[in-house]
């Protein structure tokens, strides 16, 4: 799906343009393709998820291009490009764009704020104590922030967009556990008094796939995110999220598999979040961020799934960009399914981290 939206991207069609042609890409290899009948959760998946990294990738390779640019950093440029979106990169050489000259910029740029951060996590055992016995591993974190929410502008499909993901070492196959992001459809900047709110639509991207649950949907809603000064370099930021989601798979022990090889259930519901943070200058921020699923079956074991995460975080500045954080997560989970007892479980983690805050100048004042 990526590859075909970019495909159109990388040619000049828009960002709906584009759209229809990760639409016909998934028909045309799940009609031609594939030697199996068509699968109708690829057929709307790839487009529609296709559709939102294409837009990312897209958006990234043009903050890293520079025609303007010659010798080995224009080499780098090109190959980095390339290599955050193959099929861009890919026209380019054929093209001929891969080594034309400008003397002014031509892509489209939004400053950019990358946070990482590494560390160790404990992972609580649900028999003992909340805080009891546990078992560890090492994490990483990666974020991309895109654009700036509170510009007064036109707002574009994805010209503000935020992506975070996390991995985890030391847990046997479950490297990835979750990927979390949503980009702006459209939207308005307001002022009202002190704070100013970006409203609007948003798609979004939800994949967890850890020991405690797995879970995938794609979601359309609405969404609110604002900025309230509290002093000269202290301010609070909120972003609250309520989406419907159309089409997503869930995976418990309780599978009913009538179709094909699968071990999830096709399930649909709401999801919505809350996200607060308040930085103290550039010396410690304070996070509370909270999710939560409903799920409803529609092929599998019928009945619902009502998940809940709570997540607090703080971080300390202790040189420059670099900052010492601890995170904290309670995850409570409802399932609530048809002929068999419902289902309560309640598992906590623990976080210690250093965070590297890679800030573009032109983004300074958005910590989130």
């Amino acid at each position: 799906g990526t590859l075909s939206y970019n495909a159109g991207r990388a040619n000049g069609y828009n960002f709906y343009t584009s759209f229809g042609l990760a639409v016909g890409g998934s028909l045309i290899w799940e009609y031609f393709g594939e030697n199996t009948r068509p699968s109708y959760n690829d057929i709307i998946y790839t487009p529609i998820n296709g559709t939102f990294f294409g837009e990312i990738l897209y958006r990234l390779s043009s903050n890293i291009l520079d025609d303007r640019t010659r010798g080995g950093e224009r080499v780098f440029r090109e190959i980095a490009a390339g290599l955050v979106n193959p099929m861009r990169g890919f026209n380019r050489l054929i093209q001929g764009k891969s080594f034309r000259r400008t003397n002014k910029e031509i892509y489209e740029k939004e400053p950019i704020n990358i946070p990482l951060y590494a560390g160790v996590r404990k992972l609580d055992d649900p028999n003992h104590t909340m805080f009891g016995n546990g078992t560890y591993s090492g994490i990483i974190n990666v974020q991309f922030d895109y654009g700036n929410p509170f510009e007064q502008r036109k707002r574009k499909p994805f010209d503000f967009f935020k992506l975070r993901a996390d991995l985890n070492f030391g847990v046997g196959r479950k490297y990835l556990d979750n990927i979390l992001g949503y980009g702006i459809l459209f939207g308005k900047n307001l002022q009202w008094n002190k704070m100013a709110i970006l409203v609007g639509g948003f798609q979004y991207y939800d994949y967890w796939d850890n020991k405690k649950f797995e879970l995938g949907t794609i979601g359309f809603g609405a969404g609110a995110i604002s900025k309230l000064p509290m002093s000269k370099v202290s301010n609070i930021y909120t972003s609250i999220h309520l989406a419907l989601v159309p089409f997503g798979g869930s995976r418990t022990k309780f599978v009913i598999d009538t179709t094909q090889v699968r071990d999830y259930n096709f399930v649909g519901g709401l999801e919505s979040k809350f996200e607060c943070t308040m930085n103290f200058g550039k010396y410690a921020t304070a996070t509370l961020r909270y999710y939560f699923y409903w799920m409803r079956t529609y092929v599998g074991a019928n009945g619902n799934n009502f998940i809940h995460i709570l997540k607090p975080r703080i971080t300390v500045r202790i040189f420059k960009n670099f900052s010492i954080g601890a995170e904290s997560q309670l995850y409570y989970n409802v399932r609530d399914l048809h002929g068999i007892p419902s289902i309560h479980s309640t598992q906590t983690e623990q976080k210690v981290f250093l965070l590297l805050y890679l800030e573009d100048s032109q983004r300074r004042g958005y910590y989130h």
